[in-house]
């Protein structure tokens, strides 16, 4: 299930930092019920010693103005933000609506709606158009015995391999079964070095990849991706993706 929400600033205009990821993941946890995001926040859905938080939400989208490490939104912005667990989004809509005046960073704003996005018709291969980089890594072991993280371009074979895997994962997580993913994929269609992108979690560096991607995905998985997001560090707004139409020349 996926809502777009709308946010108007209450007075003057919307500024936050340009690696504004944490502020929007607080807000989100702050508007949800107390036992849900203590649960969440906390534990989430365990497998092993991976702790997944089943929810992925966009960038900003709006017009703005980037200066001196800050962005500002004159006219409000929006966002997706999208989940597999449809109380998580039924709690979050609900908080929002009863709050009156939010609080993102410094700045005061309303509500100025949400929509309840549609389900996408099934569609193999289908074309992922990415709302928020897609970052996908391994954590590899130094010669002197540290640990470095390796971030994988969708040129990179693993790219693909990692996150049908994590879509596996995300759905044996909340189903308790598996799903085949012979030949799945998932490949650059409209990718280049301008769509790489560098930001900055809490002081940690995160690389990922914005674009348009082809997959090649079962329907369970192809659920996955728009609910639950591709690759990793979707809860700290990763691997956002809607399904992506070109837009029809006149005359067609």
């Amino acid at each position: 299930m996926r809502l777009r929400l709308s946010f108007l600033p209450v007075e003057g205009v919307c500024v936050l930092p340009v690696h504004y990821n944490h502020l929007v993941q607080g807000f989100f946890y702050r508007h949800l019920s107390p036992e849900l995001a203590t649960s969440l926040h906390d534990e989430g859905f365990v497998e092993g010693r991976r702790h997944l938080k089943m929810f992925v939400f966009s960038r900003l989208m709006g017009n703005s103005v980037v200066r001196d490490g800050r962005i500002a939104f004159p006219d409000g912005f929006s966002l997706v933000v999208a989940s597999p667990e449809v109380g998580f989004l039924e709690s979050l809509a609900l908080h929002l609506m009863d709050a009156g005046t939010l609080a993102l960073g410094e700045n005061r704003l309303r509500l100025a709606s949400i929509e309840v996005a549609a389900d996408e018709p099934y569609q193999c291969p289908v074309l992922l158009q990415a709302l928020s980089p897609i970052t996908v890594y391994s954590t590899l072991h130094r010669a002197d015995g540290g640990r470095k993280t390796y971030y994988y371009s969708p040129f990179e074979t693993e790219f693909s391999e990692q996150i049908v895997c994590n879509l596996q994962r995300k759905w044996r997580v909340l189903n308790g079964s598996e799903v085949s993913a012979e030949r799945a994929y998932v490949k650059p269609h409209r990718v280049n070095t301008r769509n790489q992108h560098i930001a900055l979690y809490k002081g940690t560096v995160i690389k990922g990849w914005s674009g348009i991607y082809e997959a090649y995905l079962p329907e369970p998985l192809f659920r996955m991706a728009l609910d639950a997001g591709l690759g990793s560090k979707n809860s700290q707004g990763f691997g956002c993706v809607s399904v992506y139409t070109p837009k029809r020349k006149e005359g067609e």
